[in-house]
Formats: structure tokens, C-alpha cells, sequence
């Protein structure tokens, strides 16, 4: 996807936190990451940005109470999305871990 540097959403100066910018590009990543949405599940990646965006607004304490909540609300249910689209780690039983050392030890002697 081709970015138009000329978008006024490139051009805002980049002083200060800007909630109406940074509301702006968390509802743009937001539609990407629904566009974008397959089968086997959307992009970790964006999903984990989307949740920065909004934990970085519910912060924001000029932002009217009622989005900060909603942004507050949309942030614990992004960080769920992410926690369930990363790999689970293989955890080993103690019976597996027992095998493999014993056989390391065999192999060694």
C-alpha cells in the first residue's frame, strides 16, 4: 500500500501529543486491520500497535471522559485479541524434560 505524503494527516506538526491525530491514525489502523482480517487471523503486529494507540489516548487527560473510557474499554479488548493470536509456547511435562536428560546422559556415556 502506496502512502500519500501528502495526506493531511502527514502535514500536522508534530508537536505534542495530538489526541484528534492520534485518534484519527488508531481508526485508521483499526479499518487496515479489519480489512485485512483473514482466516487464519490478523496481524499480531497492527493488532499490538492498535492497543498502544489506545492505551497512549485513555492516558490523555484532556481527552473527554467519555472517550477515554471507550479508549480504556478498546484497549483491555485489544490486548486480548493480542494475547490470543500469539503462539503458545510448547511447555514440556516434567516426564519429557525426565526423558530428554536421561537420554542426553546415555547418548554421553
Amino acid at each position: 500500500m502506496a502512502l500519500d505524503r501528502h495526506d493531511p494527516i502527514f502535514m500536522a506538526p508534530p508537536a505534542g501529543p495530538n489526541p484528534e491525530l492520534m485518534l484519527s491514525a488508531v481508526l485508521h489502523l483499526m479499518s487496515h486491520y479489519t480489512a485485512n482480517h483473514s482466516a487464519d487471523g490478523g496481524c499480531v503486529k497492527l493488532a499490538a500497535v492498535i492497543e498502544r494507540h489506545l492505551k497512549a489516548l485513555a492516558s490523555l487527560p484532556e481527552l473527554a471522559p467519555v472517550l477515554r473510557a471507550t479508549c480504556q474499554q478498546l484497549t483491555e479488548q485489544w490486548a486480548q485479541v493480542v494475547e490470543r493470536q500469539l503462539p503458545v509456547p510448547e511447555r514440556s511435562s516434567f516426564l519429557a524434560r525426565f526423558m530428554t536428560r536421561t537420554r542426553a546422559v546415555a547418548s554421553a556415556a
